[in-house]
């Protein structure tokens, strides 16, 4: 088993990586946490892959265990997601020395945690993130949210997990469109500080999945380690925290235009990482040749490269609800080049004519 600690002082937390860890939830949990009442929170995608082996192991050491199961996708994770689950937790009397724990991808993730930073003022909180977008990114550093029909993330907190279980076998059940929702928070860490990582997804990007799969250990390591480093130095996400958001001024826009029922969150990073670099080597910004060598490995792990048909003016109304944005002031995360990023204060006029074709092609 390999852990990494996100350092936060006294909630400094654990976040363990293991294949076939999911089948030592109860233990692990118990080990942490003592002997307490769990709530599982999954979606109907996830829950009749693991549900049944995360109950049994925590039955097993005796942990009073409830479950509920949601529907699977972005459209869940609402104020009336939210408010069903607090009256699933009054429902089973879940005190404050219990734990909610999320089964599932990012947007379970996301829910539960919101729920268990407020109910009841804060209960325990455990991650067991089963998609690699999950397992790379939402899981580590205690952003928790909920969307509006305005915008995405816009209800939340910063609430840290005491407890993250990595199970790499847990990918092997990904559809692609989720794998390739994984990859794209995988290549922006790849981009914005870890050339390392992005070298060894171009060596490996030709084999497929397959390839991936077999050096996922590391990539995941990469990813994690990078992520916890990051949070370390800034929790709240109000200087070198938003390096993490490269790609996601344009992505996030894309997701709220299309209300969440388009392409995957992943994909619609990819495209913003696209489009953004494009444009700042364009400008000058960026070192010539860095926007082709990120489309090669955007294009070798078949990821979009085409915006939707969205009016350019719909996506600029849209970043003005982004959370880096003040009116029509963005703070923009833009590359040196590959492994090197920066924070740019600009505006909404920035990003006037990214719907041009040549900010997606070669």
């Amino acid at each position: 088993m390999q852990t990494i600690t996100v350092p936060l002082g006294e909630r400094s937390y654990p976040i363990h990586i293991e294949r076939g860890l999911l089948a030592k939830t109860g233990e692990m949990i118990r080990e942490k946490l003592g002997d307490i009442a769990v709530a599982v929170v999954s979606d109907d995608h996830v829950a009749p892959l693991y549900m049944e082996e995360v109950v049994s192991s925590m039955e097993k050491v005796g942990l009073r265990v409830c479950s509920i199961v949601l529907p699977h996708g972005e459209q869940t994770k609402c104020l009336k997601s939210l408010e069903t689950l607090y009256a699933f937790l009054c429902e089973h009397h879940l005190t404050r020395k219990d734990a909610i724990v999320a089964l599932g991808g990012g947007v379970i993730g996301d829910l539960a945690g919101l729920a268990a930073a407020t109910y009841l003022r804060g209960v325990h909180f455990v991650q067991l993130p089963t998609t690699l977008l999950a397992q790379v990114d939402s899981s580590v550093g205690g952003k928790v949210a909920v969307d509006l029909p305005q915008g995405k993330n816009l209800v939340g907190a910063f609430y840290q997990p005491e407890l993250v279980l990595v199970d790499p076998d847990s990918l092997r059940t990904l559809t692609d469109d989720f794998w390739r929702d994984g990859l794209g928070e995988v290549v922006k860490y790849g981009c914005i500080g870890d050339e390392a990582l992005f070298r060894l997804l171009e060596e490996n990007a030709g084999g497929g999945r397959i390839a991936l799969m077999g050096v996922i250990g590391e990539i995941l390591t990469h990813c994690i380690q990078y992520k916890a480093n990051i949070v370390a130095q800034d929790e709240h996400d109000t200087g070198l925290r938003m390096t993490l958001n490269f790609g996601h001024t344009i992505a996030h826009a894309v997701e709220t235009c299309q209300h969440y029922t388009g392409m995957r969150h992943g994909e619609a990073v990819a495209l913003g990482m696209r489009v953004i670099t494009a444009m700042t080597e364009e400008k000058g910004m960026t070192e010539q040749g860095t926007s082709a060598r990120l489309n090669r490995l955007l294009d070798a792990l078949g990821m979009p490269r085409q915006l939707p048909a969205i009016p350019e003016k719909d996506l600029l109304n849209a970043m003005t609800l982004d959370k880096k944005s003040a009116g029509k002031q963005l703070r923009v995360i833009t590359l040196d080049k590959i492994g090197v990023c920066r924070i740019v204060p600009t505006d909404v006029d920035f990003f006037q004519g990214m719907t041009a074709q040549k900010f997606v092609q070669n």
